[in-house]
């Protein structure tokens, strides 16, 4: 049978892996506040919705037991198109935000089951010189739906109350449409785009399937170097943690309080347009780096690329310059290393942890980690900014960069280039 060429569904994975994320992560709070809930409840409910990417290793153990991976993409895509075309009629409604909130979960399990099928997907299609190429295309492609959700749509929202005159709830009714339907299509498209895969790979009762799920979780904890690859990808993306959650408000913040008192208009032109696309050329152009170079050699230029450009907003916070094209020059250069080094922890996480019986479910065990390696930096750093003032909370996000670039330095690696266990004498 002919292999499905990557171009024809990797891309468009992953684009549908971003859309309801973004949407119920950056879009949601927009919509909820415009339509009159209050601040503190739409802050709660929006969060509480994302709760379901944080136990992927419990929803992916399930489906290492049932089911194929082209199933639940095709599946979770088209349930998801039909919940967001549900919430356009129940916006009218007086109950809408309960209605909401109850239709929002549910996308939001399904989102979540796709991220783990869809990574589950790439790795088991993928050998691993070509996962290196098309993982700055995974990149690309979910922050293209960043872009279109959180700009575009959210643009033409305002567009439609401001110039054509439409209701509030009009103008959201029609976007969640548009989402509905590229959703649905792009789940229609991944029906016969989407290379088919294994079945489940054990049979049998209830008590068969509780034996195998155990089973899931003790081998990922015998792996080898598991433990040093755990504290690894913690530390990886520790400081991005600390900077990330600041840097925005920094760029906004009044100049009498540090800050560089960029504009809305500024801010959104300079970080969310020119600094996503920087992002997306700095994944691919680390996709094709990789994939000559080999995962081994690039990994500690990854980190680099990652880490020490985070120096960029330590210099701002000194200096505050007002230039715009200076400001704008040292934010493009940040999200390109941002974008380049993301890929080295991905590929490191596909290649190196996740490799064995179990690929996806110990893929989504490593990918939680990393988010726990943002959220609890990222849940601190509001307090240690205002204690600090922003330049000592960069120079502490630079001093942050260190242990990060060191473990980098010694990683050992299980597998080498062609998925082959690495003798431990090479050590």
């Amino acid at each position: 049978m002919k292999k499905k060429n990557p171009i024809t569904w990797v891309p468009t994975t992953y684009f549908a892996m971003g859309l309801p994320f973004v949407m119920l992560s950056l879009v949601f709070p927009i919509i909820f506040k415009g339509l009159g809930i209050p601040d503190d409840q739409n802050a709660f409910w929006t969060s509480l919705l994302i709760l379901p990417w944080s136990l992927k290793p419990i929803i992916s153990v399930i489906m290492e037991l049932y089911g194929t991976k082209k199933q639940y993409i095709v599946i979770t895509e088209l349930v998801s198109a039909a919940l967001f075309g549900c919430i356009v009629f129940s916006l009218p409604l007086p109950n809408f935000f309960t209605v909401c909130l109850a239709l929002l979960g549910v996308i939001a399990l399904s989102g979540s089951t796709h991220d783990i099928a869809g990574d589950g997907m790439y790795m088991e299609q993928l050998d691993t010189a070509t996962q290196s190429v098309y993982s700055g295309w995974q990149g690309a492609f979910y922050n293209l739906a960043k872009v279109l959700a959180n700009g575009g749509l959210i643009f033409l929202a305002g567009w439609l109350v401001k110039a054509k005159g439409m209701s509030v709830i009009a103008s959201w009714q029609l976007i969640l449409s548009i989402c509905a339907t590229i959703l649905g299509l792009v789940g229609l498209y991944h029906l016969y785009a989407l290379p088919k895969d294994t079945k489940p790979q054990q049979a049998g009762d209830f008590n068969v399937k509780m034996k195998e799920l155990w089973g899931i979780f003790v081998a990922f904890f015998r792996k080898k170097y598991i433990f040093y690859y755990l504290f690894f990808i913690f530390l990886y993306r520790f400081a991005e943690g600390l900077a990330m959650k600041i840097a925005p408000l920094f760029l906004i913040a009044k100049t009498d309080k540090g800050g560089l008192g960029l504009t809305e208009q500024e801010y959104g032109l300079v970080y969310g347009t020119a600094g996503v696309i920087a992002f997306i050329i700095g994944s691919i152009s680390a996709g094709y780096f990789v994939s000559r170079v080999g995962l081994r050699k690039a990994l500690f230029t990854l980190a680099c690329a990652f880490n020490i450009p985070f120096v960029v907003y330590l210099l701002f916070a000194y200096f505050q310059p007002s230039h715009l094209p200076t400001i704008a020059l040292g934010i493009v250069g940040e999200y390109f290393g941002y974008g380049f080094g993301f890929v080295g922890l991905t590929l490191f996480m596909m290649q190196q942890i996740a490799p064995g019986k179990y690929q996806m479910a110990h893929y989504a065990f490593a990918n939680s980690l990393m988010n726990l390696g943002v959220m609890v930096p990222g849940m601190i750093s509001g307090f240690l900014s205002k204690y600090l003032g922003y330049q000592h909370f960069f120079l502490l996000v630079m001093i942050c960069t260190i242990p990060a670039l060191l473990i980098t330095w010694k990683v050992p690696f299980t597998y080498d280039s062609k998925q082959n266990k690495i003798d431990e004498k090479a050590h």
